[in-house]
């Protein structure tokens, strides 16, 4: 016969004890979540269009959730720096990643130490946003026409800026150059940011940014904005013509942001964070304030996103192996 342990007084309070805080902890954490300050990494320099989507949110995920969403840029390598940060820390749903479509490009760019797909733990599917070809007013160009022509006049001479080597904006970039048959010095920055003031400056010839982070540039003169990337042309600018219209057949570009927790996080949890952030992309607030910056408000649930990434994963695998762009 098996011996029975008997349980003294003290050791049936501590049995007691443990089954109580092991039945209750499980719904305590999601009723409660969260508890404190979450950290929104953005794997890019402030300024570009992920971070502003990101602030926008965290913004209104403070409101509705009660505690502060703080936002933490983390530059470096194409949005692998803040990605590493995020892929490592504690699954408990206070270190989040908002992710530009470069997330899904570094599959194929980078010597990663995370699986983008199976590392993450993905929230929601925030927004898609065109992008838009930008110049420096000194520029003697205001048509795509006229931009190639000048480059093709001067092969090498001018230069574009890139939010990273290997980030959306230098794909977007080379798939200008490798359809339009025109080459172009390329100059990477660490995040969106950055670009945008070499450009504003003077220091670069152009570059393929963020609606959301661009147009105010745009509308104050301080930038030129040449085409948008769609295939069709946005409310937000409805005088620039696409660069399919003007002329360079096939090209299409169209970015997207999301939120992701790192692989492991409760599903209690990633379901809270969806929630809430569907609720506020439906608010009438929020969505007319990103279709007034070329973006979409998007949403759903995390599978979605989930397919979403992986089906953006096999695109840019095709057009890096394409463009022939090396592996960092």
């Amino acid at each position: 016969m098996t011996p029975v342990t008997k349980l003294t007084g003290p050791r049936i309070t501590a049995a007691v004890l443990a089954c109580l805080i092991g039945w209750c902890a499980a719904p305590a954490s999601a009723q409660t979540y969260p508890a404190k300050a979450v950290r929104v990494v953005v794997p890019y320099s402030a300024g570009g269009g992920i971070d502003f989507m990101a602030r926008l949110v965290s913004l209104r995920l403070q409101e509705n959730l009660g505690q502060p969403f703080v936002v933490d840029n983390r530059p470096g390598a194409g949005g692998v720096v803040g990605s590493e940060v995020v892929a490592t820390a504690r699954p408990d749903g206070y270190t989040l990643l908002a992710v530009p479509i470069s997330h899904a490009a570094n599959a194929s760019l980078r010597k990663l130490s995370f699986d983008p797909v199976t590392g993450f733990a993905p929230i929601v599917y925030l927004a898609s946003a065109p992008n838009v070809v930008l110049v420096h007013p000194s520029l003697p160009v205001r048509t795509i026409g006229e931009f190639t022509r000048l480059a093709r006049r001067h092969p090498g001479e001018l230069s574009y800026a890139s939010s990273g080597s290997g980030s959306s904006t230098h794909l977007a970039a080379e798939l200008l150059k490798m359809l339009a048959k025109v080459e172009l010095l390329h100059v990477p920055y660490k995040g969106g940011g950055p670009a945008l003031t070499d450009l504003i400056a003077g220091q670069v010839s152009m570059y393929i940014g963020s609606l959301p982070a661009s147009l105010p540039h745009v509308r104050s003169g301080r930038l030129r904005g040449l085409a948008v990337t769609s295939a069709e042309r946005v409310k937000a600018l409805p005088d620039t013509p696409t660069v399919i219209e003007a002329g360079v057949r096939g090209y299409e570009y169209v970015g997207w942001y999301g939120l992701l927790a790192p692989a492991g996080t409760p599903t209690a949890v990633i379901e809270r964070l969806n929630a809430a952030v569907n609720a506020i992309l439906r608010q009438p607030a929020v969505a007319d304030k990103l279709v007034a910056t070329g973006a979409q408000p998007m949403g759903g649930t995390p599978a979605q996103f989930a397919d979403h990434i992986k089906r953006e994963i096999e695109k840019w695998a095709l057009v890096v192996t394409h463009a022939r762009i090396r592996k960092d």
